[in-house]
C-alpha cells in the first residue's frame, strides 16, 4: 500500500513538473516570438528548408541542437558571449519535447535556428555596429547553406574551428583571450573581444587597397595589396564631438578647399570672436556668405547684436595654406559630413592627445596619401606652393577607396598586444 502511494505520489510530482514546464515555455514564447519572427536570417532558413521544423523534425536533429547549445554556452574563448537565458530555454524545450504544442514546437525551433545562424555569423563577420556602413553586405544565405550543408560526418567543434576567422592578429587576440585573461567581466576583455569583431569583419568585407582609421590610437594606415603602405598620426574628434564609426568610400579629392563652417561651430565659437573682435575675419581669411553663398560686406553689420539664435548668416574661409582643411580633402561618403582632409599646422601631430577636432579626420601625410590614390593628377609643387585663394578643383578617383573609420582600443604589433586608452568611453 505504501509503495503504491508512493508511486502514486512520483507522478503527480511528474504531471506537476510538465504542466510547470509547459506553462513557463509558454508564458516566455510570447515575448520572444516578435523576435524570432523579425530575424530576416531564420525566415530565410524557413523559406529554403521548406518544412516548419528542422532541430525537432528528428532525434538526430536534436541531438545536433544539443551539440551547439553545448559549444555555443562556452564560446567565452572565441571572444562570443553567449545568452544563457535563451540557451536556458532551448534546453527546457529540447528536454521537454513531448509536452510541446505544435505552436511552441516550432517558435523553439525557429529559436534554435536563430541563435545557431546568428552564431556562424559572428563567428565569420563580427558583430561591429557602424555608424554607417554601406561596405558590409548581406551574407545570410552563406551562414543558412553552411548549417544546412555542413560537411558529412562534421562535429559542431570541427565546423566551427573550420569557419573560425585565420587572420594573423585575429589568432594573436584569441590567444592572449585564453591566456591571459581570466575573468570575462573586465575592460580588458570587452577591448580584446571588440578588436576580435573587428578583426572578422576586415576578413569577410576583406579590401586588398584600403584606408583604416582607428580613432583610439590616433593613426591612419593605408593599405594596398594587402601591405602597408602608408601610415600617418591623424587628429580625431573630441570627446563632446567624437568622430562617427564609418565603413564608407572616397570617391575624390580636392585640392585647395573652401571650408564652408557649419552653423553650429559659427554661432557657438566664430561669432564671440567676431564680436571680441572685428578684425579676426581678415585675419584668418574668413567671408560672410548669406544663404545662396554670395559674399556679404561684414563691415556693414551690427555684430554686437548677433545671438546664436538670429545670425542669419555663414562663415566662408579662403582657400590656401591656412585653411582649416588645409590644401586637400578627401570626400567621403557619409550623412554626417565627415571627411578626412590636411592640417596647416603640423605641430599638431607632434602632440601625444589628439583628440581635438569637431570630427572630421585631421592626416598627418595628405600629400603622400594624394599621391598614392592619384599618382598622375596630383602636383605636390602646387600644393606646397599655393596661396590664398588658389582656385579649388575636384579629382576624382579611378575607383573609389574603401575607408574604415573604427574604435579599436587594442593594437597587435606580432605577438604583442597593447591596450589604448577609452577616450571615448564606449567600452
Amino acid at each position: 500500500m505504501l509503495h503504491r502511494r508512493k508511486n502514486r505520489s512520483v507522478g503527480l510530482y511528474k504531471l506537476l513538473l510538465s504542466f510547470v514546464v509547459v506553462n513557463f515555455l509558454i508564458t516566455s514564447s510570447y515575448a520572444q516570438q516578435d523576435t524570432v519572427m523579425k530575424d530576416t536570417i531564420v525566415q530565410q532558413f524557413y523559406t529554403i528548408n521548406h518544412e516548419p521544423l528542422y532541430w525537432f523534425s528528428s532525434d538526430k536533429n536534436k541531438s545536433r541542437a544539443t551539440e551547439w547549445l553545448t559549444l555555443i554556452e562556452s564560446a567565452n574563448n572565441l571572444g562570443i558571449v553567449p545568452d544563457k537565458a535563451q540557451s536556458d530555454q532551448i534546453h527546457v524545450a529540447l528536454l521537454s519535447n513531448n509536452t510541446l504544442d505544435n505552436a511552441n514546437k516550432e517558435l523553439r525551433d525557429k529559436q534554435i535556428t536563430g541563435l545557431v545562424l546568428n552564431f556562424i555569423k559572428t563567428l565569420q563577420e563580427g558583430n561591429i555596429k557602424f555608424d554607417y556602413d554601406e561596405v558590409n553586405v548581406s551574407r545570410d544565405s552563406v551562414y543558412i547553406n553552411q548549417l544546412l550543408h555542413s560537411n558529412p560526418g562534421e562535429s559542431v567543434s570541427q565546423m566551427v574551428a573550420r569557419l573560425d576567422c585565420k587572420d594573423r592578429d585575429y589568432l594573436v587576440l584569441k590567444q592572449y583571450l585564453k591566456d591571459s585573461i581570466t575573468s570575462k567581466d573586465t575592460v580588458k576583455y570587452k577591448k580584446v573581444v571588440l578588436a576580435m569583431n573587428y578583426r572578422r569583419y576586415f576578413t569577410i568585407n576583406h579590401q586588398s587597397e584600403c584606408i583604416i582609421a582607428n580613432i583610439p590610437a590616433t593613426e591612419a594606415s593605408y593599405y594596398q595589396n594587402d601591405f602597408l603602405k602608408l601610415k600617418m598620426r591623424t587628429v580625431v574628434g573630441k570627446k563632446k564631438n567624437p568622430t562617427p564609426l564609418i565603413a564608407s568610400h572616397i570617391t575624390n579629392i580636392v585640392t585647395f578647399p573652401h571650408w564652408n563652417v557649419p552653423h553650429s561651430i559659427a554661432v557657438k565659437e566664430l561669432l564671440p570672436k567676431v564680436q571680441k573682435n572685428e578684425n579676426y575675419l581678415e585675419q584668418n581669411n574668413y567671408s560672410v556668405v548669406n544663404a545662396r553663398g554670395k559674399v556679404i560686406d561684414d563691415s556693414e553689420l551690427k555684430w554686437k547684436s548677433y545671438t546664436e539664435k538670429n545670425f542669419p548668416y555663414f562663415f566662408r574661409q579662403a582657400t590656401g595654406p591656412r585653411n582649416a582643411l588645409g590644401v586637400l580633402k578627401f570626400n567621403l561618403k557619409n550623412p554626417f559630413s565627415i571627411f578626412l582632409h590636411s592640417n596647416g599646422w603640423q605641430g599638431v601631430f607632434a602632440k601625444d592627445f589628439r583628440f581635438l577636432s569637431h570630427g572630421c579626420i585631421q592626416l598627418e601625410k595628405p600629400l603622400e596619401l594624394a599621391k598614392v590614390l592619384l599618382p598622375d593628377k596630383i602636383d605636390i609643387k602646387e600644393l606646397k606652393s599655393g596661396k590664398k585663394n588658389t582656385k579649388s578643383k575636384t579629382i576624382e578617383l579611378p575607383h573609389k577607396i574603401p575607408v574604415f573609420i573604427i574604435y579599436m582600443p587594442v593594437k597587435v604589433d606580432g605577438k604583442k598586444v597593447t591596450f589604448l586608452k577609452d577616450v571615448y568611453g564606449l567600452i
